[in-house]
């Protein structure tokens, strides 16, 4: 595989996990602020969701690259602990796609 196509895998793969990642958590701000999933008292998931979004964002930056996904590692580290690992699944593959594109650092085409 030539240099140039990992390079573009990898920026795929930031991008690709960056968006999700903001894209769920806006839906769960959503949700939250609607009360259509988490109750009446659900002033901390839309502040977790709403920090998750920020990280995700920060993530996508090349110069606040390791600050959003070290905000985003935590997150994903609550959300294990409060919910269980087996309901949280996903959020392994995130987290180690997360781990790697910190530990590698920003990749551009």
């Amino acid at each position: 595989m030539s240099q140039a196509t990992v390079r573009r895998s990898f920026f795929l793969l930031h991008l690709t996990v960056a968006l999700v990642v903001f894209y769920q958590s806006i839906d769960t701000v959503y949700r939250a602020v609607v009360g259509h999933s988490f109750g009446e008292n659900n002033l901390h998931v839309t502040l977790l969701a709403s920090v998750e979004a920020i990280a995700a964002v920060l993530f996508l930056i090349p110069k606040t690259l390791k600050l959003g996904g070290g905000i985003l590692l935590v997150i994903f580290g609550i959300a294990l602990v409060v919910h269980g690992v087996r309901a949280e699944m996903p959020l392994l593959v995130y987290a180690a796609a997360v781990l790697f594109i910190v530990v590698r650092g920003s990749k551009r085409l």
